[in-house]
């Protein structure tokens, strides 16, 4: 990050504090109150515990159920430019200061108010696209008969996989009466575009009975019970003696101001360090929308190989070309070979030169198919045998993903999808993940081809669970195995003969779609110690150590240190040998 971002960073931390209110969990409500929703006299930003309840506040004594939509964009708004590497605030006639069309069904189930649809939602909007996730109601004296209603969401970049985080409140009647809507951005996980944003909205309710009601609360329901437990970080020195929790999320490895989240999963127990946000702590924590980028590689691409490898164990060595038309040249180059970026084909082979080179945005930029896959299959040309060098490639990925599906169909039926049944429709659901996960980053067009190299929606719990997973369970869900055994132990780097390929330097490597650090030299270990870790782009880690902890910060300042946290992970339970 450049002197100039942390200057304009500072300055917008200095103008919240100064336009601060008095924090909304004090006995009267003094920011976002029922006038304030009516007259919008009282401007943004405001403090993030404004759009949380306030102290004495009592179940809500209204009902949502129904459509809530946005109508007139009020006056009284602000958009605040911090980072915008590309010039996206003023493109498209500076389409993206503005929300997209709001206009969306919500369920409420005592406490919680359900969206119906989750997950990234498809408009018309040339910026963003709506992920939201389910909110609270309740009832604060100073509203006099109307409850309040608080939703998180997210603002996801249309063909892309950036999010900027945001909180809506707003009071209401079950006889659908209901004030302007106020919304506040203040945080985000995305290295070129970073802003703050409030504003008000004039919105309608149209009270009405949701088709499926009870089956969608039921999923609600599911989803909550199946979470692990959560703890504040601060408590792991009171549950694990000595225990250091500074370690982790330690400002020596990650700038603080960068931080999304973090967190640390130790027996069973998640400990989450929290949601900073510009103006205060996340109010929606748990519910926080969080970008893959490239840990999608593992989750989608390598889990979805796996998961088909464990049905059909031919699939690894099957030839691309001969599932990838688009790909004849490619010859003898699996998929196992493509899933580990070793197809032999590039135009540089120093690290990630090919990643960060200017021509690879019009595989980044199109929105269909048939334009990125012919990128992806021919803009490389061989270099050398395939299998023997690694050379960073998202295209690869996408590659991979077309083949999946593409094998997956030849065995089952033509509009089979390797993501939506294989994954999201079967694994997820077994794991009970959030449903936002269901909803991968797909082409625009009729093919619909999930991205697989990025492109995901994930919580903190569902980080959690996936690592669990496949580290600590070995694709395992009680005894049934789920993957092929042998791919997962070699992507875990289980397997001394088969430990991937070297990855940019001799403490790196790369198997499978996942990535391995040997800590030996900063830990001061007689011998190799290999942990493998998801990395996404921007600052986004998830490590699983050899003693079955795992470790996770999502940032956006692209740094990508843990050191710190393995060592303090291995002084809890130590698998270094000294």
């Amino acid at each position: 990050m450049s002197s100039s971002h942390r200057i304009l960073i500072a300055l917008a931390w200095g103008v919240a504090l100064l336009l601060q209110v008095p924090d909304a969990g004090g006995a009267m409500r003094t920011a976002l109150t029922r006038q304030s929703l009516s007259d919008e006299r009282d401007r943004g930003p405001w403090p993030m515990s404004a759009f949380a309840a306030a102290e004495g506040a009592e179940p809500a004594q209204q009902t949502f159920e129904g459509r809530l939509t946005f109508t007139t964009e009020r006056r009284e708004r602000d958009f605040r430019v911090i980072v915008d590497t590309y010039g996206d605030a003023a493109s498209n006639n500076a389409a993206a200061t503005h929300l997209p069309e709001f206009d969306f069904d919500f369920i409420q189930d005592g406490t919680a108010l359900i969206p119906v649809r989750r997950g990234a939602i498809p408009s018309d909007h040339p910026e963003w696209e709506f992920i939201l996730e389910p909110g609270r109601v309740w009832n604060e004296p100073g509203d006099t008969g109307f409850s309040r209603a608080a939703i998180p969401f997210t603002l996801e970049e249309r063909n892309a996989n950036c999010m900027h985080n945001g909180v809506l409140t707003f009071l209401f009647r079950s006889d659908g009466a209901i004030s302007d809507v106020a919304y506040e951005i203040a945080q985000e996980t995305c290295v070129y575009f970073q802003f703050v944003s409030w504003g008000y909205h004039q919105a309608r309710y149209t009270p009405r009975r949701i088709a499926g009601r009870d089956a969608i609360i039921a999923n609600f329901r599911h989803e909550m019970a199946g979470r692990l437990p959560l703890r504040s970080l601060s408590q792991l020195s009171m549950d694990i003696a000595g225990a250091n929790p500074a370690q982790f999320g330690s400002p020596s490895d990650v700038p603080q101001q960068t931080l999304t989240t973090y967190g640390l999963i130790v027996n069973g127990v998640h400990y989450s360090g929290g949601c900073p946000t510009r103006f205060g702590e996340y109010p929606f924590c748990a519910e926080v929308d969080l970008p893959s980028y490239s840990l999608a590689k593992s989750i989608a691409a390598a889990i979805g190989t796996f998961r088909l490898a464990m049905m059909y164990p031919e699939l690894p060595q099957t030839a691309i070309a001969a599932l990838v038309p688009e790909c004849a040249e490619w010859g003898s180059v699996t998929v196992r070979n493509a899933l580990d970026m070793s197809t032999g084909r590039f135009n540089s082979a120093l690290q990630e030169q090919d990643e960060a080179a200017a021509d690879i945005l019009p595989f980044f930029l199109t929105d269909k198919h048939a334009t990125r896959l012919k990128f992806s299959c021919r803009h490389y040309p061989r270099r050398v045998e395939p299998g023997k060098l690694w050379v960073y490639h998202t295209p690869d990925t996408y590659v991979v993903g077309t083949a999946l599906n593409a094998f997956y169909r030849s065995k089952t039926s033509p509009q089979a999808d390797f993501y939506r049944d294989l994954l999201a429709g079967d694994l997820w659901r077994r794991l009970q993940l959030n449903p936002a996960i269901d909803v991968t980053r797909r082409s625009y067009d009729a093919a619909s081809q999930p991205f697989s190299g990025f492109g995901l929606t994930l919580h903190a719990d569902d980080i959690a669970k996936l690592a669990a997973f496949l580290a600590r369970d070995g694709g395992r869900i009680g005894a049934q195995p789920l993957l092929d055994a042998r791919l997962l132990d070699a992507a875990l780097q289980r397997n001394p003969m088969d430990p991937g390929l070297r990855a940019g330097s001799e403490d790196m490597r790369y198997q499978h779609g996942f990535w391995a650090w040997n800590a030996q030299a900063a830990l001061g270990c007689k011998t190799p110690v290999w942990i493998p870790f998801l990395s996404g782009y921007g600052g986004i880690i998830v490590a699983m150590f050899p003693n079955d902890l795992v470790y996770y910060y999502v940032s956006d300042g692209g740094v990508f240190r843990w050191a710190n946290a393995a060592a303090e992970a291995d002084r809890l339970r130590p698998f270094c040998k000294r």
